[in-house]
């Protein structure tokens, strides 16, 4: 059965058109021009960029065409396709602004936590000013939160052609919206301590002659329920791994998406950071590093100003998150709160496995390319066969040295055992060079493979096309020689008819 060739590849494209030109030349631009007016098939020739009507036999033999329907102007689809990159867009935006308001609103606690300690007590106009502050932040970032997931059910109504938006509330989907706004939405209220309803009492206000590490001003006590929303403010960070997605090329490139949806990719953060990690690994463990170590040496701080026995100032936290993150642990500054031993307990566990990953990224910075183990793959396969035929010439000369010495002499065993440790050397030789080659045999260059079988395959089409070739040119042949032979036949039996008339007349 003949080959279809796929040298040209026609596509039939059914679109509203009036009329199309086409343009091209050798070493030139190539432009296909169509103006959008009325609705009939078109066929464009994406090799030499011909065009012609679908209905025509203009096709030329071994041309395939690949018929791609597209939506004409003004179908529900087109608007479909417009809805989902304007949401898609919006929600971009949405999450860049909810982790900007998520950010300031951290940053704000953490003002209002140091202006509480340091300046002016909790009960000050400062503190109540800034709480309202980060109330109003959380408001907005609430917000934006709402929108942010009333686009992404809009998203996920056009992508599955829904009408009702109650189908997308599914349970799940219900119960993380009401944990992400429960989580945003725990914050310092500004209504606990209103300005002049606090009062020196308890032992609560503390004064530098409690802890030498602190200055003068006036410093405040807060307790467990107070520090807990200063703690879960922290937990906005999630935002980071959301706008890293919507923001990453994968997800801005069609490309991407086009490709990895053909080989059944699920575009999550999973596989954002997987290309982080490879493209920009020092980069990314880094910055990861740098923003674990002061948030954590901060939470640290803050924790250990409860205590009487406190570190309170923020570079010997610092110091103890470094020690403990590394795993060294010198014992010379030790947390003495419960809150400041959990701190330090996910400070060590997270430390194990940024030192894991860490190691991993040098291994395979220290690595060998590709190009680089064949060539030292090949120079040591080349030192061995030295090696082995060094080792061989050294057996033969003892076996020549101890045929030529006397069976009960010294040097007959002197010899004897100069063999046995040449026929030692020249074992541990192929040994070596039989363990070299199974693991060449191990670095499957698969590109290289492919290649070879792209090649061979081309080969054979090649030598079949050959053949069938010449088994035409045999038949052609073979059927010039049956006719030759009819002509022949034909003329002899005449040259013989015209004989027998002859000698019967004669």
């Amino acid at each position: 059965m003949p080959q279809r060739s796929l040298s040209h590849s026609r596509l039939s494209v059914p679109c509203s058109t009036r009329s199309s030109s086409a343009v091209g030349g050798k070493g030139e631009d190539s432009t296909v021009t169509m103006e959008l007016i009325t609705r009939r098939p078109l066929t464009l020739d994406l090799v030499n960029l011909r065009t012609g009507s679908g209905s025509g036999s203009g096709s030329s033999k071994g041309e395939v065409a690949a018929e791609i329907t597209m939506p004409a102007l003004g179908s529900p689809t087109l608007f479909k396709l417009r809805d989902r990159t304007l949401l898609t867009e919006e929600k971009r935006r949405l999450c860049g602004w909810a982790l900007g308001i998520a950010l300031f609103g951290i940053f704000l606690m953490i003002l209002q936590t140091e202006l509480c300690w340091f300046v002016c007590g909790k009960g000050s106009t400062s503190v109540f000013v800034v709480r309202l502050l980060i109330s109003l932040s959380t408001v907005c970032l609430l917000g934006l939160l709402v929108a942010f997931h009333y686009k992404d059910i809009r998203v996920f109504m056009i992508d599955h052609s829904v009408e009702d938006w109650r189908i997308a509330l599914t349970a799940r989907r219900v119960l993380s919206i009401s944990l992400e706004l429960g989580v945003c939405a725990l914050h310092p209220l500004p209504w606990v301590w209103l300005p002049g309803s606090w009062e020196d009492g308890e032992g609560v206000r503390r004064g530098a002659d409690r802890n030498s590490t602190l200055p003068p001003p006036l410093a405040c006590s807060l307790a467990a329920w107070e520090l807990l929303p200063c703690f879960v403010m922290f937990l906005r960070l999630y935002l980071v791994h959301r706008a890293l997605l919507l923001h990453s090329k994968t997800l801005l490139s069609a490309s991407y998406r086009s490709i990895g949806s053909l080989n059944n990719i699920d575009f999550q953060f999973r596989f954002v950071l997987k290309v982080l990690m490879n493209t920009h690994p020092g980069r990314t463990l880094l910055a990861f590093i740098i923003c674990f170590w002061l948030t954590a040496s901060w939470l640290l701080t803050l924790c250990e100003r409860q205590s009487e026995a406190s570190v309170g100032r923020m570079e010997d936290t610092m110091w103890l998150i470094a020690i403990t993150f590394l795993t060294i642990g010198y014992g010379d500054i030790t947390p003495q709160t419960t809150c400041g031993k959990t701190v330090c307990l996910l400070t060590g566990v997270m430390g194990v496995g940024c030192t894991a990953m860490l190691v991993a990224v040098v291994a395979k910075n220290l690595s060998l390319s590709k190009a680089e183990k064949h060539v030292h793959q090949f120079m040591m396969d080349i030192k061995h066969t030295k090696k082995i035929r060094s080792a061989a010439a050294n057996v033969l000369r003892e076996c020549w040295l101890l045929h030529r010495s006397g069976r009960d002499s010294g040097e007959n065993r002197r010899n004897q055992r100069r063999l046995l440790e040449a026929i030692r050397v020249f074992r541990k030789a192929r040994l070596k060079q039989r363990k070299l080659r199974d693991h060449a045999n191990e670095m499957v260059d698969l590109s290289k493979l492919q290649v070879m079988m792209c090649d061979l395959n081309g080969n054979w089409s090649s030598s079949y096309k050959a053949l069938e070739q010449r088994i035409g040119s045999m038949e052609q042949k073979m059927d010039e020689l049956s006719r030759a032979f009819q002509k022949t036949s034909q003329l002899i039996s005449r040259a013989v008819q015209h004989r027998a008339r002859d000698n019967s007349v004669a």
